[in-house]
């Protein structure tokens, strides 16, 4: 292809530090390779070459997958082979170790034989590090698109630019992909061994299912001015009432639903302080046991307020994964 090459940065295929295992969609092993998405001649020839990811934006960014059991494997075709001329411009995710451009767009799934229709939030966490990126990328800037058609600036339709990465109105003016950063946080009484207990919350805007109720961590946008940090303070003491101390980062992941940042903290708090919930934000708290969290995690029923049973957060959530680092002992 055209244009001088470049190095391939090195992708972090674990998304954390060396040796620690991260969260399900904080994975990948893309090189993004920007300096390419202004390049008209060089992408109009990785295009002919390229593999393309499909996404239905009809149907929640549903992709296609092969494979019942784990790990569930994308479906990606040749920019020949689409059903038919997409619904987005082909946005332009970065080069596979082998070499070979990856692109997404948006447009009705093909057909494929032995592939089925899956959401991220399904499938995410069962998936290889390469196709975990590939489709939290692809939905991420998808979602972005379709909720910015228009300048903030100028109130201007826009237009796609950059291969996907920006969107620019008829007066020039540009706008880059925003991630909305939000903190999450697994609160904790300090306490090693199977009776330490970690604070979990029920949404109040969640819908119920019989028999169940979902218990997670604590979660909130950190609003403008602010640091992270001082986010998880306020949102915990909103919500529960309780004051944290030692907030402890641990890692991040995208939450392309339709377009986070998720933010994980592990930190302290006093289990005898009472808690005041906000009915608006939280509809059940309580604290629960190493024991108890590892029981529910095995499959035994946990009771809960009302003779429901626990149910924790969905494997693809960087919730479920701090859960695990305190269940572990990582405080």
């Amino acid at each position: 292809m055209s244009g001088e090459p470049r190095p391939p940065a090195a992708p972090v295929a674990n998304g954390g530090s060396a040796g620690e295992q991260a969260p399900p969609l904080a994975r990948s092993t893309l090189d993004r390779a920007a300096h390419r998405r202004t390049d008209p001649a060089w992408l109009a020839e990785a295009w002919e070459q390229a593999r393309v990811l499909v996404l239905d934006s009809t149907d929640e960014g549903r992709t296609l997958v092969r494979g019942e059991g784990a790990p569930p494997a994308l479906v990606l075709v040749g920019s020949g082979e689409l059903p038919e001329v997409p619904r987005s411009v082909p946005m332009f995710l970065g080069l596979e170790p082998d070499g070979v451009p990856v692109f997404a767009v948006d447009g009705p799934l093909p057909a494929v034989p032995d592939a089925r229709r899956a959401h991220l939030r399904e499938v995410g966490h069962l998936m290889t590090d390469r196709d975990a990126g590939l489709f939290t990328t692809a939905l991420a800037l998808l979602n972005w698109h379709l909720r910015h058609g228009f300048s903030a600036a100028t109130g201007q339709a826009t237009r796609v630019d950059e291969a996907g990465w920006s969107r620019i109105d008829p007066g020039g003016h540009r706008t880059w992909p925003r991630t909305d950063p939000a903190m999450i946080v697994l609160v904790h009484d300090g306490v090693d061994g199977p009776e330490g207990r970690c604070l979990l919350g029920n949404n109040a805007a969640w819908p119920s299912s019989p028999g169940v109720r979902r218990y997670s961590c604590l979660a909130g946008y950190v609003e403008p001015g602010e640091s992270a940090e001082a986010a998880v303070l306020r949102e915990v003491r909103e919500e529960v009432g309780v004051a944290v101390e030692e907030i402890g980062y641990v890692s991040s992941q995208a939450w392309p639903f339709p377009g986070s940042l998720m933010l994980g903290f592990l930190a302290r708090a006093d289990a005898d302080e009472e808690i005041r919930v906000d009915p608006a934000e939280i509809a059940h708290a309580r604290w629960f046991s190493r024991r108890e969290i590892g029981a529910a995690l095995a499959g035994e029923p946990v009771p809960v307020d009302g003779g429901d049973r626990l149910l924790l957060p969905p494997p693809s959530s960087i919730a479920l994964f701090l859960v695990h680092r305190w269940l572990d002992g990582h405080c």
